[in-house]
């Protein structure tokens, strides 16, 4: 099977890109050749081209290594990136996979147990309703044979998902529990919550490609364990054998201050996110998430310890906290 990544250097499109490999697909990746911290494994061809270049140009350049069973995108966010992108697979792409999120069910949910047939609502962050946006184009149009994956929040040696924590560097909360900086939890910390390890996630997207069974589907992809933030939280700092301050603080008064925050909290991670992966397991029986958070947080550890280098902190996230946590104390 032949399968065309576009992206392919990111978090979870990495990881699935290596699962493809091992699973004896011939993978392709299409990006601007600029990531220095992802090297391809052995056989991938990477195709150098930039998706918002010269669309003629990039389709001809396509062509050359086409057509392919399936293409995987991974950094559409817009209906108007979405229709660029279909115009530059059609005649390609058997299939079509479209990376949504998980972040498109309804807000706040109405029932507990969040399935593929949960409403998809979310009045509270742009990104979900840009999704969202994208998937009913998909669904709107009869040309491209498509599937839709929408991942949660999944995460590998290279970051940390933690709430409020910063994405670019996540090494900042660690730090914080390091030094004794006390770090934000927002509410009470018990809404209940699922983070994936990329590798297990890779494992159900790559079992999905090329397959006519999954037109016009919609999965999500994600771990069976369920924890709530206090938990999550503590699990890192358990690593870490530290006492770390944790200081919870009503989302509002986050949003108070700063009201960008508003997606992440009450249109993402303050609600209690319990998702069904009966549907995964029904398409790939072989489907299993066996990673849990204890055993992802020490892995993604030892690889920021390995080279300090990585130990980035972000600046702004550092102030953001701290002027939440002396207001609300104050």
């Amino acid at each position: 099977m032949r399968v065309l990544y576009i992206g392919g250097t990111g978090i979870i499109s990495s990881a699935c890109v290596e699962e493809s490999a091992a699973q004896g697909q011939e993978v392709f990746l299409l990006n601007r050749g600029s990531s220095k911290k992802y090297l391809p494994p052995p056989g991938v061809t990477v195709i150098t081209g930039d998706v918002k270049g010269d669309q003629a140009a990039l389709k001809a350049l396509l062509a050359t290594h086409g057509p392919f069973d399936a293409v995987a995108d991974f950094i559409t966010f817009t209906p108007e990136d979405l229709e660029l992108r279909l115009a530059l697979v059609e005649g390609l792409a058997e299939q079509f996979m479209f990376v949504s999120s998980a972040s498109c069910y309804q807000k706040p949910p109405k029932h507990y147990l969040i399935t593929e047939e949960t409403p998809l609502e979310n009045p509270h962050w742009q990104y979900s309703r840009d999704k969202i946006a994208c998937e009913a184009l998909l669904a709107g149009q009869s040309k491209q044979a498509y599937t839709v994956v929408r991942p949660s929040l999944t995460y590998g040696h290279a970051n940390l998902p933690l709430v409020l924590n910063s994405w670019a560097h996540p090494w900042t909360a660690v730090d914080r529990m390091l030094t004794g900086k006390p770090i934000i939890v927002p509410g009470d910390g018990t809404s209940l919550w699922t983070n994936t390890w990329n590798g297990d996630f890779a494992k159900g997207f790559s079992s999905l490609l090329g397959r006519p069974d999954t037109n016009g589907e919609a999965f999500h992809i994600t771990s069976d364990e369920v924890l709530c933030w206090n938990q999550l939280f503590q699990t890192v700092a358990d690593a870490l054998g530290v006492t770390a301050s944790f200081v919870h603080v009503p989302s509002d008064f986050c949003m108070a201050l700063y009201p960008d925050w508003e997606g992440t909290l009450i249109g993402d991670k303050v609600n209690s996110v319990v998702l069904d992966n009966s549907k995964i397991k029904r398409f790939v029986p072989s489907y299993k998430a066996e990673v849990l958070w204890a055993e992802g947080v020490k892995r993604s550890l030892e690889w920021f310890k390995a080279d300090p280098t990585r130990q980035t902190v972000d600046a702004d996230v550092n102030a953001r906290q701290d002027a939440v946590i002396a207001a609300y104390r104050g």
